[in-house]
């Protein structure tokens, strides 16, 4: 297993969290100095909150554990290539890079639909790698469509 499984694993544990509050499963980790700082999971429903997306809650905790709006030398590993929103934020972050594991190809902003990531217009632009544990990652949230349909 890769260093890059090991922490995506963190952030399946995570969305694991997400499916079992009926939440569709995504998890994210954000990761400093080899030691995760931020972690979260979908919580849309819950919180009732359009912004409660997993990569959100996690750098809102990464933010807290460092006292910084920057997350200069943090990674973020999340289970599902994130939206714009959440792109847009991980760019404002201005971490390292991204990890994440399945690709959306219906709303992913980091090389799918969107890049916003990379794009040169931009102030930040970070290395984005898609693709990790994939197949794990796509099946829990195609798992969960499935069951609620």
């Amino acid at each position: 297993m890769t260093k890059h499984e090991i922490w995506m694993q963190h952030a399946y544990k995570e969305a694991e969290n997400a499916y079992e509050m009926k939440e569709i499963p995504i998890g994210a980790v954000v990761v400093f100095e080899n030691r995760i700082i931020g972690k979260g999971y979908n919580q849309v429903e819950t919180l009732h909150d359009p912004t409660a997306h997993a990569e959100i809650i996690a750098i809102t905790s990464a933010a807290g554990y460092l006292s910084s709006k920057v997350l200069l030398g943090c990674t973020m590993y999340v289970t599902l290539e994130p939206c714009s929103m959440c792109a847009g934020a991980i760019v404002l972050s201005k971490m390292e890079a991204l990890y994440f594991g399945a690709f959306d190809n219906k709303s992913g902003a980091c090389g799918s639909v969107l890049n916003i990531t990379n794009n040169s217009s931009l102030n930040h632009s970070l290395s984005v790698t898609g693709g990790i544990m994939h197949e794990k990652c796509g099946e829990i949230i195609r798992s969960f469509f499935e069951v609620k349909r």
